[in-house]
């Protein structure tokens, strides 16, 4: 054992110690955090606020269309399109739309925006939408019986929002939705990353031909299961700074950008913060504490330690004996990890359904199944999960563990120490389970 704690030392102070690993830890997370800000900032700062003019028709739609801090709308009696032309080159207005004397709300002839720049197509959305709700006022207030007032008849059909409650407590299923595919693709990136990392670890050693001085000192199976931990530690390491980077680069969003949570509210009408008078800011940031408390946080970030660990393990040891089975070629390399691969893909397939159905067979399935459990049982935490299945998942999974070491450790030990021969499955498997 202290054998193995060496090697893992060496292999994880050999990769904390390169710049490449400070550069990718640390100024990934704040490239991906500046770009993030980048987008937020233009979306706030470089959006202009909107001024249609609405003329003629007859005054029709006057105090029929919404306004808010983006979009607003005014109304003239102006009917000459040189003179609007003319109050868009004052700048006075963004835009004009000029309404024929015979405009009709139950007609439906289309309308002109004029303007003297380009219009984006979600802008030109917003205003087609707003016009088609002011429409749809005086084709209502026409349809009315006497004494039935439009606020009346928008109440009759106002939508109720449906809320899931699950033990008790308020369940959001998008929150889970998002939360769970997040994690599940998080696993799936892991064990393609570092899996591949032993892999390569593996093969610098044997080509260069470290390998025969090293299992001089030590037995095969230490230096597979040192490089194995070493790297895993890394990873661990890597992936903790980069969570710590940013819960801390998002807590300074509202710090940086204090107008965000207006301009959200500006361009969404129906976010109760807006109807408030508190902040939307401060609204979605109780949301999700509320949702975060419900998905019992803690849990699902030590069960995230536990299956990342697990999983890395299983799938690095299979890395690790093909590596070790690999020449100078590797194109071998590329044929013997269709086996290993193949498990990781379709546990993101499955992943994928047990998203839209949690408790389903096939989700249960890829829950408890060793190869697919770290993917799919990340991806239905958030939803909550019978604790029992989560302690019959983490039994198998150390299973698999055990197994797949014992499978690699055969094999490493005879593959490590071959050269010059094309390696294959079947020939991988009769080194496995060879006596002696």
């Amino acid at each position: 054992m202290n054998k193995i704690l060496i090697i893992a030392r060496r292999e994880f102070l050999t990769r904390v110690q390169k710049k490449t690993f400070l550069l990718t830890t640390i100024l990934l997370p704040v490239i991906i955090f500046g770009l993030y800000g980048l987008i937020i900032y233009f979306s706030i700062k470089g959006k202009d606020d909107l001024h249609i003019a609405i003329a003629g028709g007859n005054n029709a739609l006057t105090g029929k269309l919404e306004n808010n801090k983006s979009l607003r709308f005014s109304y003239l009696n102006e009917k000459d399109p040189a003179a609007l032309q003319q109050l868009l080159k004052d700048k006075q207005y963004n835009g004009f739309i000029l309404l024929p004397d015979s405009f009709k709300a139950d007609a439906h002839d289309s309308l002109e925006l004029v303007t003297l720049s380009s219009v984006g197509l979600m802008a030109k959305e917003n205003i087609e939408r707003r016009l088609n709700a002011g429409i749809e006022k005086i084709r209502m207030q026409r349809l009315l019986a006497p004494g039935v007032t439009l606020e009346a008849m928008d109440s009759a059909r106002t939508e109720i929002p449906l809320r899931v409650t699950k033990a008790g407590k308020s369940d959001s299923t998008g929150f889970a939705y998002g939360l769970g595919f997040f994690c599940g693709i998080l696993i799936y990136m892991i064990l393609f990353i570092y899996g591949a990392m032993v892999m390569r670890g593996v093969m610098e050693e044997k080509t260069s031909r470290i390998a025969e001085v090293i299992v001089s000192s030590v037995r095969p199976f230490q230096l597979m299961m040192g490089k194995i931990f070493g790297i895993g530690a890394v990873g661990l390491v890597q992936f903790l700074i980069w969570i710590a980077l940013v819960i801390g680069l998002q807590l300074l969003l509202p710090l940086i950008f204090p107008g965000m949570g207006d301009q959200v509210a500006a361009q969404a009408p129906g976010v109760p913060g807006a109807m408030t008078g508190s902040s939307p800011m401060v609204n979605a940031m109780k949301q999700l504490s509320q949702y975060m408390g419900d998905a019992n946080m803690p849990l699902i970030l030590l069960c995230f330690i536990l299956y990342f660990l697990g999983g890395y393990l299983i799938y690095s040891s299979l890395f690790a004996a093909v590596g070790s089975a690999v020449n100078e070629d590797p194109q071998d390399a590329q044929q013997l990890m269709l086996p290993i691969t193949m498990p990781i893909i379709f546990s993101f397939v499955i992943m994928t359904q047990a998203l839209n159905n949690p408790d389903g067979g096939l989700a249960l399935f890829g829950s408890l199944f060793p190869l697919s459990s770290p993917i799919v049982m990340m991806a239905r935490l958030p939803y909550g999960v019978p604790a029992w299945q989560l302690l019959l998942s983490l039994a198998f999974l150390v299973l698999g563990f055990l197994g797949t070491t014992w499978l690699a450790g055969r094999i490493y030990r005879t593959a490590i120490l071959m050269y010059g021969k094309k390696p294959t499955w079947k020939e991988m498997l009769r080194w496995a389970f060879r006596k002696g």
